[in-house]
């Protein structure tokens, strides 16, 4: 397991993100703080709207912080320059909701995992299809060459979030970001991947961060749950003490809401 002690490989001290709006201006963050450390999975949780889609975009640099900063291995993003930049791109990959949108409808499954291959120099050319079959064999999916000239539309959801995953652990990451990495998935699919991702990290020891607005996803997953509501973290904790015997209104709701639609929906076979 990695050590998570020391400095925290992801951090967000104090920030926070205004977007213009029709009429004035939108708090998507306010005073947000958050640590990842090596090796441990922590979960955002909260519902549309709260800010966890932009918490995400921050940590992966995507965007800046209007106040605060955000940190990789103890650096500040803003002071990093290209080469530093490519290098926490390569070690911080993010896996979306969506993995329709995520993957080029034009690439193939061998091109789309063997990109990171190529654009980090982590495998020779005449290496890398070897390596490509080897990621795709680490999420479950064949690795023969007709399954790698495949595109995304004839792939199914569970094949396509596979592929995704796979494509983020080709630069061999120290963190991966899953932004509601199972909700566009139907529920015989979801325990799947959700077991494919606890396999990974407790063989990798990955740290993870898992946003999502079903709080019993996280409760499957994370170590540490950290409640945003209107952009502001209003419960943080241990996941067994916070989903449990939560402080914060905003977290009973999300429990009961979750659990509800948990009793609604058709339970998956196995």
């Amino acid at each position: 397991m990695a050590d998570r002690g020391g400095v925290p490989i992801l951090a967000a001290a104090g920030v926070g993100r205004t977007y213009p709006a029709r009429n004035g201006s939108v708090r998507a963050l306010d005073g947000v703080s958050l640590e990842l450390a090596r090796g441990e999975i922590v979960g955002v949780v909260g519902r549309s709207g709260a800010g966890k889609s932009t918490l995400a975009r921050l940590l992966l640099g995507l965007e800046p912080a209007d106040e605060g900063s955000v940190s990789y291995a103890g650096r500040a993003l803003a002071s990093l320059g290209p080469r530093d930049t490519r290098g926490m791109r390569r070690a911080v990959q993010a896996v979306f909701q969506d993995p329709t949108g995520s993957l080029d409808p034009r690439q193939s499954v061998g091109t789309i995992v063997g990109e990171a291959l190529a654009v980090h120099h982590l495998a020779p050319r005449a290496a890398r299809r070897e390596r490509i079959r080897e990621l795709l064999a680490e999420v479950g999916l064949p690795g023969e060459d007709a399954f790698l000239a495949r595109l995304p539309r004839e792939l199914s959801g569970g094949e396509r979030q596979r592929v995704a995953i796979a494509r983020a652990l080709a630069s061999r990451p120290e963190a991966l970001i899953l932004d509601e990495p199972v909700s566009a998935l139907d529920v015989s699919v979801r325990g799947q991947v959700l077991n494919l991702l606890l396999s990974l990290q407790r063989r990798t020891g990955m740290a993870m961060l898992v946003i999502a607005h079903d709080i019993l996803l996280v409760e499957r997953l994370c170590m540490r749950v950290l409640v945003l509501a209107a952009g502001r973290v209003v419960e943080e904790g241990p996941a067994a003490r916070v989903l449990t015997r939560p402080a914060a209104a905003a977290t009973a709701e999300l429990l009961a809401a979750a659990r509800w639609l948990a009793a609604r929906e058709p339970q998956a076979a196995g």
